[in-house]
């Protein structure tokens, strides 16, 4: 290993460790909180996943006060971590549950009440748990999940707060004076989804819709942080707008503290600290801090591998095709363009065409397939009409970088043991620390059973996307006096600008007071986001392992078995798969 690769290798590993040591502690409030991973039985049979937090004070002979607290959509339990913490340092005993579907929970996703009226039975059922006391906080898709628990148990719980979430919607009941019990409504002032949420294109203007005020008992618009109803009666409302986004809401001290101001008025637990004395962000720190350890120890796994067990992936190096100045910039454009163009239409079809069945059960990674699918076709049209008409030089696949089929099944047992390898790393910082290396909605978890096996359907795609991403990148965009480094920069940004221009183009408008641009779009303006940093990701492995091999091969198994691992992982899974 070079200097530089045992460099980065200690950075990365003190990163990872210090970064889980940090997120631990800060969740745990310093020893003062239990967290536990748990699973329990649903009324029907199904596994239910959930981080349980427990202060030290609650004990059988000193029951505690509780929240059920639910992420939304194709999020897992950990997604909620800002609130369960700070609610935890309060003295209040805190389920995070993964919905039904998602994180470690038995699929189908939205069945069972999304698993709400199960994880509000569990969470009464603690010895340690003041009946009398619990609340309800959800998430967007999460705060129907508490609407359901709601439903089902009337009387099992005091007071609510939806966070980007609202009555009515997806077969919950429509909110009256009566229903919820003492809710808070925090909705962001740029929230992507208040017109499936409150009927308003606007978030700003849900103050004035009949759904809104139906809630509120009022004819008039709603005033932001005012008291309607009686705490007492069970009838109080109240309505904040922090300046965030929809996803937003997990990183804004404003809404997590007003989900803390509810609560300590309405539970009234032992510790009740000023809304803004918070410490979640720096458990938000740690997990990024870990993350960014994760990848970076990624290239000097693939270094030592290379020099050790799998030296026979190297093989002789391609030469470099150079193209004009004005060819590069039109063929960067193309490759950067084409995704973008392709990202909305193709995500919104492809779940339409192949709904989930026994093979293909999670939606949103069909979505994501068949766009890469479509994507990949189009390019693959384009690189033979360059390689016809423009390269004609080119004979061989060799010359693109693509060797034989001992060469791939070399690479693909190489990248099976780097992926291997991280995965047993996250593995690890789960086992000990009981936190995903992550930031915001991007993170990295172990599998289940159920998600691994939809990790092998869909991996054989999304390898073929990797390795024609890889010849056409490498085959068209090279240079030939550029170093590593510099082709490492390149193409991750080739990768990435376009899906920056698409985020910007879309939210624009969204701050300037209107809708996105695309306003039908906001799950997957969303889902977007999360490509910044993985194209990034995609790129540097891509590059550095093609020119520290010479073969397309080993790069792009990195990089699909490792974007497969993340995407199955992370999803909501909509039907139980056949290998269950």
């Amino acid at each position: 290993m070079t200097k530089t690769m045992s460099r980065t290798t200690f950075i990365a590993l003190t990163m990872i460790i210090l970064g889980s040591w940090l997120a631990s502690l800060i969740q745990t409030d310093n020893g003062q909180v239990q967290v536990s991973d748990i699973r329990f039985v649903g009324s029907a049979g199904q596994t239910m996943s959930a981080l349980l937090y427990r202060p030290q004070n609650a004990t059988v002979d000193n029951p505690q006060p509780a929240v059920l607290a639910v992420h939304g959509y194709i999020n897992s339990r950990e997604t909620q971590s800002g609130f369960a913490i700070e609610l935890a340092r309060r003295g209040i005993v805190v389920l995070a549950l993964d919905q039904t579907g998602h994180g470690y929970s038995d699929a189908p996703a939205f069945a069972h009440g999304f698993g709400g009226p199960d994880g509000l039975a569990y969470l009464r059922s603690l010895a340690f748990v003041d009946k009398q006391r619990v609340g309800l906080e959800g998430h967007s898709m999460g705060g129907w999940t508490v609407l359901m628990a709601a439903a089902a148990n009337p009387d099992g719980y005091e007071s609510m707060v939806l966070e980007g979430s609202s009555t009515g919607t997806f077969g919950t009941n429509e909110g009256t004076p009566t229903f919820p019990r003492n809710l808070k409504l925090v909705f962001s002032r740029y929230d992507e989804f208040s017109a499936l949420m409150w009927e308003s294109p606007i978030a700003d203007n849900i103050i004035e819709t009949e759904k809104l005020k139906t809630l509120f008992g009022s004819d008039s618009p709603i005033e932001i942080g005012t008291r309607y109803g009686s705490t007492t009666a069970g009838t109080a409302r109240e309505l904040s707008m922090p300046p965030v986004t929809h996803p937003g809401d997990h990183l804004s001290t404003e809404a997590i503290g007003d989900a803390v101001d509810w609560f300590n008025e309405t539970l009234t637990p032992d510790a009740s600290y000023s809304k803004t004395n918070q410490t979640w962000y720096w458990k938000e720190l740690g997990t990024l801090i870990a993350l960014i350890g994760v990848l970076m120890i990624i290239l000097p796994i693939c270094d030592v591998l290379l020099k050790s067990t799998f030296a026979s992936v190297v093989v002789a190096a391609p030469p470099i095709y150079d193209v004009t100045r004005s060819s590069w910039f039109i063929i960067a454009f193309i490759t950067a363009a084409i995704p973008i163009l392709t990202f909305f239409p193709v995500q919104t079809i492809a779940p339409l065409l192949l709904p989930p069945n026994l093979f293909w059960s999670q939606s949103i990674t069909t979505g994501i397939v068949g766009w890469m699918m479509v994507t990949g076709a189009i390019s693959l049209v384009l690189f033979l009409i360059w390689l016809k008409f423009f390269q004609s030089n080119i004979r061989f696949a060799s010359q693109c970088g693509l060797g034989d089929f001992d060469e791939l099944i070399r690479s693909l047992f190489f990248a099976s043991s780097v992926v291997l390898t991280l995965y047993l790393l996250v593995s690890a910082i789960d086992f000990f620390f009981t936190i995903d290396p992550r930031f915001w909605v991007v993170a990295l978890k172990p599998m289940s059973k159920m998600q691994f096996f939809q990790f092998l359907a869909y991996l054989p795609f999304i390898l073929g996307f990797f390795v024609l991403l890889g010849a056409t990148l490498h085959s068209q965009l090279g240079k030939r006096e550029a170093s590593t480094a510099s082709m490492m920069m390149i193409n991750s940004t080739v990768l990435t600008i376009g899906f920056v221009v698409l985020l910007v183009a879309q939210y624009v408008p969204l701050f300037a007071g209107g809708t996105l641009l695309i306003a039908s779009q906001p799950l997957l303006t969303i889902v977007a986001l999360q490509f910044i940093p993985l194209m990034i990701l995609i790129g540097m492995v891509s590059t550095w392992c093609f020119y520290r091999t010479g073969s397309v091969y080993p790069g792009a198994f990195v990089n699909g078995i490792f974007i497969c691992w993340y995407i199955t992982a992370g999803q909501a899974t909509q039907s139980v798969p056949f290998f269950n």
